[in-house]
């Protein structure tokens, strides 16, 4: 026991280090691996695991067996009992056992002067409704279908805070939590559960002056959700960002960067650093991410590695880059060499933790002796 909570320091202090902008004694590993994944490779009913959380231990346990990770490098975001309960069109579970998103509209647009006067009474009262099908009724059946809903929620997310900490304690991972919030950048509020992809793509060229109001409107309540009750020094509020690799430079000027911008630096006044995963290409926004309050944490999918150290590194935390699709395609030891191009230039002068682009979602995206080789080559062989 002494030994696994001398690991949990120091591989502790490997990210405090990081986070803290300072050059830790060596790169430190987080690798994720998401719920459907984990099920897959423990040789588990995707559906019949995913209604069973309590299955869920002798799954993560496996994964964190196998595979060489500094934080604790599993976790269940969404659950189907919840969303089921409640009637859900935004989160629909596939016959093959995947949670999927289908692209939804829960706000017309005659809805907006609605919003940009109250976002909450007009996301209660008319957004909900359409998502969820069980919400579109009376009141009482209404209260009694959201009570279920939120029952199940906190009984499986409950369960697996219980469960996270016993993994990390029994492993020895870091105590860091980079998903302590979760928040969503205005636009991507907007765009992806209330317009849709296509509504808000045709509202910034007919309706820009509500969508500039709406974005402006929504700010005061993402800045909420992504407040945690207890802010901790080196925990973060997790925030993927969507749409702005889809906007032109002008709209991402107008629409998407100010009141991004004003949510990090919200966060950041409360304590709060912010973990954003840059989805898609952002090298055209580098200077913009540049801005944002210092030791942002920053992990990666596409884009010059070089260039992002180059305009970044000084100031922020990198992770990301690395491609999980050459865990499938390549040879190990191309798959390793990956590896050490990476930390040769992401990993001078610390704010760098090792992460893939992207997580696996199938088992069958990765080939796993892979996975496991180029994590241990990391742990092994990333000293400053």
């Amino acid at each position: 026991m002494t030994d696994v909570a001398a690991l949990a320091r120091e591989r502790t202090q490997l990210f405090h280090d990081v986070l803290d902008g300072k050059i830790p004694k060596r790169v430190p590993v987080f690798a994720s691996f998401p719920v459907e994944f984990c099920i897959q490779y423990a040789g588990k009913d995707l559906v019949e695991v995913q209604w069973n959380h309590e299955m869920l231990e002798e799954v993560f346990d496996k994964v964190c067996r196998d595979f060489y990770s500094d934080m604790l490098p599993v976790n269940a975001f969404r659950l189907p009992s919840f969303y089921k309960l409640l009637g859900a069109r935004n989160f629909v579970m596939s016959s093959g056992g995947f949670l999927q998103h289908p692209e939804v509209e829960g706000m017309a647009p005659e809805d907006y002067d609605d919003f940009i006067a109250s976002p909450y009474n007009c996301i209660v009262e008319k957004i909900l409704p359409r998502i969820y099908s069980e919400l579109n009724t009376d009141l009482n059946t209404k209260a009694i279908a959201f009570a279920k809903a939120f029952k199940a929620f906190y009984d499986e997310m409950g369960y697996l805070g219980m469960l996270y900490g016993k993994l990390t304690q029994k492993y020895g991972y870091a105590v860091v939590n980079l998903f302590a919030g979760f928040t969503e950048a205005p636009f991507d509020f907007m765009s992806d559960q209330l317009r849709g992809f296509k509504g808000i793509s045709i509202d910034v060229r007919r309706i820009p002056e509500k969508v500039e109001a709406a974005v402006e409107a929504a700010l005061p309540l993402l800045i909420k959700a992504g407040t945690p009750p207890v802010v901790n020094k080196n925990d973060s509020t997790f925030i993927p960002l969507h749409m702005a690799p889809y906007l032109r430079g002008k709209d991402f000027e107008r629409f998407y960067w100010p009141t991004f911008k004003k949510l990090v630096e919200a966060l950041a006044e409360r304590g709060l650093s912010s973990y954003l995963f840059v989805e898609q290409d952002w090298m055209r926004y580098l200077d913009y991410l540049y801005e944002l309050p210092e030791n942002t944490r920053m992990r990666f999918e596409y884009g010059d590695p070089k260039l992002v150290k180059e305009k970044l590194g000084k100031k922020h935390i990198i992770s990301g880059f690395y491609p999980v699709s050459l865990l499938k395609t390549g040879t190990k030891q191309q798959c390793i060499d990956k590896a050490k191009e990476l930390l040769g230039i992401l990993a001078p002068g610390g704010r760098y933790f090792f992460d893939f682009d992207k997580v696996p979602v199938t088992l069958d995206s990765i080939n796993v002796d892979n996975a496991r080789a180029v994590l241990e080559y990391v742990a092994a062989n990333a000293d400053y």
